[in-house]
């Protein structure tokens, strides 16, 4: 299932959000009723040119991770706290040709992008009702929890509690009162840019499966 937002309260974000440097619009995806919601930053490019998360590089390593828990992308639902890929622009000399090109990486989301996407987000957790959420890295954790929250101490670390929803003026935010397991993971990009992470991170997903299995079986 690929999830359709309001009309409406994707163009007011739109809006909202002109002049950023974003690109395309990818919706989340997966079971209509998940138990367990992947939440990534943002898309990155070949997201935005597909309309499908997670099946860039750094998708390839997490279908590998989750895989250590005894899952596949079908058990999961995916998504992101950004849907449009926030990209920079860079002036770089071309070293085939030495002409100056203009690219256009991949970056991190800013605060005020992921709190534009506020709403749209919230209401989407409520469509989908996950028991599981698991931010992938500092953006969507502190989303959930707030700024203060930490990927590199969290990780691997299931916690049950309240997140932060939209102040209905789309200020800020506060704690809301529905309760989730909150379930922090690095993010995949995190270990392709630094290989020292990867067996950290191979254990937090067998973990992760065998806290799953005793989740179930209660």
């Amino acid at each position: 299932m690929q999830i359709q937002y309001p009309s409406a309260m994707v163009q007011q974000i739109k809006d909202r959000l002109k002049g950023h440097h974003l690109t395309g619009f990818v919706s989340g995806m997966g079971p209509e009723h998940p138990q367990i919601a992947l939440l990534g930053e943002a898309p990155g490019r070949q997201e935005a040119e597909t309309g499908v998360p997670f099946v860039g590089s750094s998708g390839k390593e997490l279908m590998k991770m989750i895989g250590l828990a005894g899952l596949t992308r079908d058990d999961v639902y995916i998504t992101s706290v950004v849907r449009s890929r926030p990209y920079s622009v860079r002036s770089v000399v071309d070293k085939k040709t030495g002409q100056r090109v203009e690219k256009h990486p991949n970056r991190t989301p800013t605060k005020k992008e992921v709190l534009a996407y506020a709403q749209l987000f919230d209401w989407e957790l409520q469509q989908i009702q996950p028991q599981i959420l698991v931010p992938l890295g500092n953006t969507s954790l502190q989303r959930l929890l707030g700024p203060r929250a930490n990927i590199g101490e969290l990780h691997g670390q299931p916690r049950y509690t309240v997140i932060q929803e939209a102040l209905p003026d789309d200020c800020g935010y506060q704690m809301g009162e529905h309760q989730y397991w909150v379930y922090p993971m690095y993010h995949p990009a995190a270990y392709l840019y630094a290989r020292r992470l990867e067996p950290t991170v191979r254990k937090d997903w067998q973990k992760f499966g065998t806290w799953l299995q005793k989740l179930n079986q209660r």
